[in-house]
């Protein structure tokens, strides 16, 4: 079964949730489970919170942008190697295809920064085509820790 592409919204994370002045929720899980997200979900979130950081950076340049995740590119002429991600300049889209994007990282030697890692790089080349930029130069200072 093929799912249409989730528009992925950049959220401010920072802010947190308080419904009706009551604070924070708590997990449903308690404190003593993991909370529960898919695959689908974490990868969803990862979009957003990069794009939410790049629409921070380059605001005038990516204004009305939309970013969208769908599971598989559907074009019918695909070359060798599947896409990872697809750049509609006329529309202002970004969709980025998370099954090619997770086969990446599948190794076992993989864990979840470094998963992470390859669905922001995906994400920033995605965004470094649309805007005509090196991805390099989209945040100059993220990679300086020294």
């Amino acid at each position: 079964m093929r799912r249409k592409p989730r528009i992925v919204t950049p959220v401010d994370r920072a802010r947190g949730r308080s419904r009706h002045g009551r604070g924070h929720r708590s997990s449903v899980t308690g404190p003593e489970l993991a909370p529960v997200i898919t695959r689908a979900e974490a990868f969803d979130r990862i979009v957003g919170d990069t794009a939410h950081y790049l629409v921070g950076l380059w605001p005038e340049e990516l204004s009305g942008v939309v970013f969208q995740v769908a599971d598989m590119p559907t074009d019918t002429g695909l070359p060798d190697e599947l896409p990872r991600w697809r750049v509609e300049r006329d529309d202002r889209r970004v969709t980025v295809f998370r099954i090619p994007v997770e086969r990446v990282t599948h190794s076992p030697e993989k864990d979840d920064v470094d998963r992470r890692i390859v669905v922001e790089t995906a994400v920033f080349r995605a965004v470094a085509e649309l805007i005509d930029k090196d991805p390099w130069d989209l945040a100059p200072d993220r990679y300086r820790h020294w």
